[in-house]
């Protein structure tokens, strides 16, 4: 039914104004505000016409999950640029330990995890190619 959609995800933010300020001039992505019957949205444009929406929400809640993965090439040379911009790499223990950098080595494809303006949860990772 679904096979060909041109589906897309969406979550919120109390503040479309940082969010574009962040995803636009920090990360670096085409971030257009729009504005749906009163309601401000930030459409974050991505490569082969995917996007995704941010909406307003007042009473909004960051997710306690990963919202947006990056996949990125070299996960230390991204941290490293992303750290020159502001971003702060989330620090973990226990399973999940991360490194002093913020990235988890211990198995799987290497990921660090970062907030956006609102709390939500976003991720860098570098996946090896799979044979």
């Amino acid at each position: 039914m679904f096979t060909h959609t041109k589906a897309f995800t969406s979550f919120s933010a109390d503040d479309i104004e940082k969010a574009k300020q962040f995803y636009g001039e920090t990360l670096g992505l085409r971030a257009k505000s729009l504005d749906e019957m009163g309601m401000p949205l930030l459409e974050l444009q991505l490569e082969d016409g995917h996007r995704i929406m941010i909406y307003h929400k007042p009473d909004h809640k960051p997710a306690t999950y990963t919202v947006l993965n990056f996949p990125v090439d070299d996960i230390d040379k991204t941290a490293d640029e992303l750290i020159g911009k502001g971003v702060r790499f989330l620090q973990y223990e226990g399973e999940l330990k991360t490194d002093e950098k913020g990235i988890f080595r211990g198995g799987g494809p290497l990921i660090a995890w970062f907030e956006d303006p609102a709390g939500n949860i976003l991720s860098i990772l570098e996946e090896k190619e799979r044979k």
